[in-house]
């Protein structure tokens, strides 16, 4: 008796003992904050070289100010993917690496954890950009660009303000299909001489080497939508990586705007095979032409043309509109090829203390300063303001449009199965300008050449 009294207040006291404990733990979320502020180290896999320097000053930053040192490896320029398979298997492991986008999750997918319930990703101005797999988000775009038709908007306006113009529309923001921008167009060519231009847009660079907006930025387009179009995947480029043949459903979408730059160019459509960019460029910057389809990148090629007569404060971003139905909501074509994950192998706390880096680095005050300043990206984050932006036009339209509730275009080229491919498209293209070719035979070579070069 006495022997199973003893035992019974023994587990009265481990009980009480064991309550007490209980009833002074933190709760989960404190558990998570506390255990990830414990952290001392995270490891930052770093894919540029050219900027490794900048990381480091970064890191020595976040420690000062956090006391969590920022471990920054650089790979070597073009060994990335060899340099992550090396450390990734390593017991200290990189904690933050890069995936090039979901061509780069399908083969780290084992390793990315879902960031849906961050900071970082509720940071994101346009979430369509996000690396995504059903329910879950894997990884963070951190710079993107874009593209579209850059138009001078004191020749757009000059144009609006004739009397006789043919649109009822009274500024370059009401153009939102192509039907607008078609009538817009024409009426222009039409009227080129009171504007002082030789044409609305510029010259369709078809030289060699020189057609890489058309076979692969403009063709961008049609398979944007016809991968789109196929719901068995999450996005258009794994879409577009799965497809050993394609139909060209929106073709005539393509020749829609291929024909209206051609015909309405600075340049005669049988001239445009010795036409390069840098001309097209030079013909926007003069202001010669109205309009350009081109990037955010081409700022510089704008800037440096002397003789250069465009005012920045009018340089402005439109989509490119083909016809396709609903594209009155269509954005600008804006994509990256860098995407932060986090390793999903390491603790839970370190990847909490992982997210919490990118987290301050990207809605700080000095985390903020680094990225517009010193790295000089265009951050797709909601957390800049318009003072904390990049300095160039077009990169401030990037960002503005990203704001707007419009869907912008991926950039679905990334699955295009070769150059060749893309060769064979634009000497297509040219041979069509100059007369030689029939829309059906293009049609043709852009539906063989892919089925061809996915079989090599």
């Amino acid at each position: 008796m006495k022997k199973r009294l003893m035992s019974l207040m023994l587990c009265v006291l481990m009980l009480s003992a064991m309550l007490v404990g209980c009833s002074n733990a933190p709760a989960a979320t404190e558990d998570k904050g506390q255990a990830a502020a414990a952290v001392k180290e995270i490891y930052f896999l770093n894919f540029k070289p050219e900027i490794a320097p900048i990381y480091d000053s970064i890191a020595k930053d976040y420690e000062a100010e956090t006391g969590v040192k920022v471990k920054v490896v650089t790979a070597a320029a073009g060994t990335y993917e060899t340099t992550l398979k090396s450390e990734i298997a390593k017991t200290d492991a990189p904690t933050i690496f890069q995936i090039n986008g979901p061509v780069g999750y399908e083969s780290w997918k084992d390793y990315t954890a879902d960031l849906k319930n961050s900071k970082l990703y509720s940071f994101l101005s346009d979430k369509s950009l996000a690396v995504k797999s059903g329910e879950g988000v894997y990884g963070i775009p951190y710079v993107v660009e874009g593209y579209g038709i850059i138009y001078n908007n004191a020749i757009m306006q000059k144009y609006f303000a004739l009397a006789d113009k043919a649109v009822a529309i009274s500024s370059a923001d009401e153009i939102k299909n192509f039907d607008t921008l078609k009538a817009v167009v024409e009426d222009m060519s039409k009227h080129k001489e009171q504007l002082g231009i030789k044409g609305a847009f510029a010259s369709t660079s078809l030289k060699s080497g020189e057609q890489w907006r058309w076979q692969t930025h403009l063709a961008n387009l049609p398979l944007y939508y016809e991968f789109k179009d196929n719901t068995q995947y999450d996005n258009t480029v794994m879409a577009g990586l799965a497809a050993d043949k394609i139909d060209f459903k929106y073709a005539n979408n393509y020749k829609n705007i291929f024909d209206l730059y051609i015909n309405n160019s600075a340049s005669d459509r049988k001239l445009l095979g010795s036409k390069s960019v840098d001309d097209s460029m030079a013909e926007f910057a003069l202001g010669n032409v109205a309009m350009v389809q081109n990037g955010n990148w081409a700022w510089s090629q704008i800037k440096n043309v002397e003789g250069n007569t465009v005012k920045e404060e009018d340089i402005k971003f439109m989509p490119i509109y083909t016809g396709v139905a609903g594209e009155e909501k269509q954005g600008l074509c804006i994509g990256t090829e860098n995407y932060f994950a986090i390793n999903s192998k390491v603790s839970q706390e370190k990847q909490d203390a992982s997210i919490a880096f990118l987290e301050w680095l990207f809605s700080s005050e000095k985390g903020k300063k680094y990225v517009t300043q010193d790295l000089g990206f265009i951050a797709p984050f909601n957390t800049f303001g318009e003072n904390e932006k990049p300095a160039d036009p077009l990169a401030k339209e990037v960002m503005n449009w990203m704001g707007k509730d419009a869907t912008s275009v991926a950039w679905t080229f990334a699955a295009f199965p070769s150059e060749d491919f893309k060769n064979y498209f634009g000497d297509a293209l040219l041979e069509y300008a100059q007369g030689s070719k029939t829309w059906e035979e293009v049609v043709k070579v852009v539906v063989d050449s892919w089925a061809s070069e996915r079989a090599k």
